[in-house]
């Protein structure tokens, strides 16, 4: 694997790696920190040390910016999604990206700095702020998600936006024939209807324009119930198709989990999606304690990738990848009898006990394997 190969997975927004997850929470605290910089030095109030901070600040960030874009354009050509002929093809098809573009004017202050002042360099972040938080929008974990939620939700969430037009404008208009010769300045038009019918359909409520006829009010009153009635459908939608796309996006990551493990290799695909929806993905640093000798038997554990170390008395036996272990304790119903701690970081499966007694009923096969290699793990602690 080359260098530029092992950056690209740290900077691929879809690794789910440990080492990848804390670069995305790096980058994203790095954002945040130069969004408040940058309204930190739009106060007209602070002292002018506590500014000159700011703007140091804000500077810092939009160099660290810049080479993030020169890394990414390198490291360009290992995305699946812009591999072409040349490296320098697929750099270019990354630089009139969406993502490429907005990295570019990320960097305007740092561009700014080189060639004027601190000052110059702060005030080009100010105006480029929005940007950033574009930037935040692409690098933050769960913005794709959110977006795919909208797309596969569509045509339901267009049914809805349809119904609440058909609700707005039909208040809007009643509320002209009944307000209109009283309050021309809010009611005289339906244009001018239409605020009042939007705060009112959305509860908010301001109070700046108000039926004053009796027919006006029982009018606001159903266009509230409306309201509600209108914004729990969308909520409802986007609650379903928001849970739906994590089902799915975990159902194929834990899949992809599953095919490294060569202990299911043998399972058939009716069988494997049976199980793919009972199990977890966990990532561990090294060193950490996965299992404490004397806690309950809760869960069993198969090692995707990575080393833990299982400390029996005095002895230390090693686990490595498609390993398993913590089955003895749900098989005997008994608390931990060992601790395991990881030796590298790790990437495993989790199955809990209640999942672990279904699944007896329903893969017979699978838990007879478990058994077995329980069976010879005894026998060897014994000898």
């Amino acid at each position: 694997m080359t260098l530029r190969t092992r950056i690209y997975g740290l900077l691929d927004p879809e690794s789910h790696g440990h080492a990848a997850r804390q670069v995305r929470t790096v980058e994203v605290m790095l954002i945040l920190v130069g969004i408040s910089s940058v309204s930190a030095g739009t106060v007209a109030s602070l002292p002018p040390g506590a500014r000159a901070v700011a703007a140091f600040i804000t500077g810092i960030v939009a160099v660290l910016f810049f080479f993030e874009y020169l890394t990414r354009l390198w490291v360009a050509p290992e995305n699946p999604h812009l591999h072409l002929v040349s490296a320098g093809r697929s750099r270019f098809k990354w630089v009139l990206s969406a993502e490429g573009i907005i990295d570019l004017l990320a960097v305007i202050p740092a561009l700014a700095m080189a060639y004027g002042s601190a000052r110059l360099g702060a005030e080009s972040a100010s105006m480029f702020v929005l940007v950033w938080v574009l930037k935040l929008a692409t690098h933050a974990p769960g913005v794709g998600l959110i977006a795919r939620v909208f797309h596969n939700e569509r045509s339901a969430l267009a049914a809805a936006a349809a119904l609440f037009a058909i609700v707005l404008f039909s208040a809007a208009t009643i509320a002209h024939w009944l307000e209109g010769e009283h309050q021309q300045e809010h009611f005289g038009s339906i244009p001018a209807s239409l605020w009042w019918a939007v705060v009112t359909l959305t509860t908010t409520g301001y109070g700046d324009a108000v039926p004053l006829s009796p027919a006006g009010r029982v009018l606001g009153g159903v266009v509230m119930l409306c309201g509600i009635s209108v914004l729990a459908l969308l909520a409802g939608i986007l609650a379903t198709g928001f849970s739906a796309e994590v089902r799915r996006r975990e159902f194929v990551r834990i899949w992809e989990l599953v095919a490294q493990v060569p202990f299911f290799s043998e399972v058939g695909a009716i069988a494997i999606s049976d199980i793919v929806d009972r199990l977890r993905s966990r990532s561990y640093p090294a060193g950490a304690t996965v299992i404490k000798k004397g806690a309950a038997g809760d869960s069993m554990f198969f090692i995707v990738s990575g080393e833990v170390e299982v400390f029996i008395g005095e002895r230390v036996k090693k686990l490595v990848d498609g390993d398993f272990f913590g089955e003895m304790a749900l098989l005997d119903r008994k608390p931990r009898s060992a601790d395991v701690v990881t030796g590298t970081a790790c990437t495993m499966l989790v199955l809990n006990v209640a999942d672990f007694y279904q699944l007896a009923g329903q893969q017979p096969k699978l838990i007879s394997a478990i058994e077995a290699e329980a069976k010879r793990r005894r026998e060897g602690d014994t000898e």
